[in-house]
C-alpha cells in the first residue's frame, strides 16, 4: 500500500553560509510556557493533521517580501536559541554524553514545554559535513529544561547538530543547527555517488525512483525489499511508517518530513520540492522485525537520482 509524503520546502533558491555562533545567556530560571511536561517522551498524536509536512521549518514567522532561511543554518530564530554545551568531542569512536539545552530571548531561561511531535518532543538529528555519518537522536530531558543523550561517532572531523522541536508556546516549530567537533586526524570524504539503491543491512535494500525538483515538485518512490522479495509489513515509527531527512551538500540546508497515514509497505512515495539546485543527502529511517534502519542516498535537484557522477571536493 502506498503512503504519500508531501515536502513543503521553500519557494526560493537560498543561498546560506553559517559560522560557528554561541549566542547563550545565563539562565535564571526555566521558561514553562505552558502545561509543563515531564522528561519522558510521549508516544502520542501528531501536532499536525496527516498530509502536512514539516520542512525544517524555513521560513517560518518570515516578514512578507524577506527570503526564507532553510532549516538548520541559524543558532537562534525567533527569540529561542541552541545552546550546545558539549562542541568537542575527544576522540572519534568515543561514546559520550552530548547536552544541550533550548534557551528563551536573551535570558538564557531554559524552555521546559515543548509539543510532542512525532511520538516525541524534540529530534535530534548530527550529521558529519561530509554527509557520510548520520544520526538520529532522541535524547532525554530533566525537569530543569536540560538535554542529554549518548552518542558515538566514529571520524574525526566537524559535525552539524540540529534540534528540531516546537515549544508549547509556538504553532510552529523551529530547528535549530550548532557545531560540533570530534578531535583526531581528518580525512574527509567525498559525497557518496548518486545511486538507486542503498543497502541497510541484513538483506535489506531500498530502491529511489524518480527524481528530485530544484523549485518545482517532483515525485520520489522508495521501495523496501529484504532478500529480494518486498517488504509489506513495514512497522510505525514515530507514529508513521517512514521518516525522511535531507541535508544540503555544502550548507546542510535541513527538510525534515513525515509520511501521511497509509502503510505498511513495501513502497514509501513522497512529494518533494527542494529550495534549490544542488546535491543532497536523503535519509530514510524505517522499522521492520523490531528494528530501525537507515537507507542513505545522493540526489541531484533538477536530475534524476543516478545521472550525475559523483562529485569531488569535500
Amino acid at each position: 500500500m502506498k503512503t504519500g509524503l508531501r515536502i513543503t520546502a521553500f519557494a526560493a533558491a537560498v543561498a546560506a553560509t553559517f559560522g560557528t555562533a554561541y549566542g547563550v545567556g545565563k539562565g535564571v530560571g526555566p521558561v514553562t510556557a505552558g502545561e509543563h511536561e515531564t522528561a519522558g517522551h510521549g508516544e502520542g498524536g501528531h501536532a499536525q493533521e496527516a498530509g502536512e509536512a514539516r520542512d525544517g521549518h524555513a521560513g517560518h514567522g518570515t516578514p512578507a517580501g524577506a527570503a526564507a532561511v532553510p532549516g538548520g543554518l541559524q543558532i537562534s530564530e525567533r527569540g529561542y536559541t541552541l545552546d550546545l554545551r558539549t562542541r568537542r568531542i575527544a576522540a572519534a569512536g568515543e561514546r559520550t554524553e552530548l547536552s544541550f539545552a533550548i534557551t528563551k530571548d536573551d535570558t538564557g531561561r531554559k524552555v521546559t514545554a515543548y509539543r510532542t511531535e512525532h511520538g516525541k518532543q524534540l529530534h535530534l538529528i548530527v550529521a558529519s559535513r561530509d554527509l557520510t555519518v548520520y544520526r538520529h537522536l532522541h535524547p532525554a530531558r530533566a525537569a530543569d529544561g536540560a538535554w542529554k543523550t549518548p552518542v558515538e561517532l566514529p571520524k574525526a572531523g566537524g559535525y552539524r547538530v540540529f534540534a528540531d522541536f516546537t515549544p508549547r508556546a509556538e504553532k510552529e516549530g523551529l530547528t535549530l543547527g550548532a557545531d560540533l567537533s570530534v578531535a583526531g586526524k581528518y580525512a574527509p570524504q567525498d559525497v557518496p555517488a548518486a545511486s538507486r539503491t542503498a543497502g541497510a543491512g541484513d538483506g535489506y535494500q531500498v530502491r529511489l525512483g524518480g527524481g528530485l525538483g530544484a523549485g518545482s515538485a517532483s515525485e520520489l518512490t522508495l521501495s523496501v525489499t529484504r532478500n529480494g522479495k518486498p517488504v509489506t509489513d513495514l512497522q510505525p515509527y514515530l507514529g508513521s511508517y517512514g521518516h525522511l531527512v535531507a541535508l544540503r551538500s555544502g550548507d546542510l540546508a535541513y527538510l525534515h518530513v513525515h509520511p501521511n497515514k497509509g502503510g505498511p509497505g513495501p513502497e514509501v512515495s513522497f512529494t518533494a520540492t527542494a529550495p534549490s539546485t544542488g546535491t543532497y543527502r536523503l535519509f530514510l529511517d524505517f522499522k521492520h522485525n523490531g528494528a530501525v534502519r537507515t537507507a542513505e542516498f545522493t540526489v541531484h535537484a533538477g536530475q534524476s537520482a543516478g545521472d550525475r557522477p559523483k562529485e569531488h571536493g569535500h
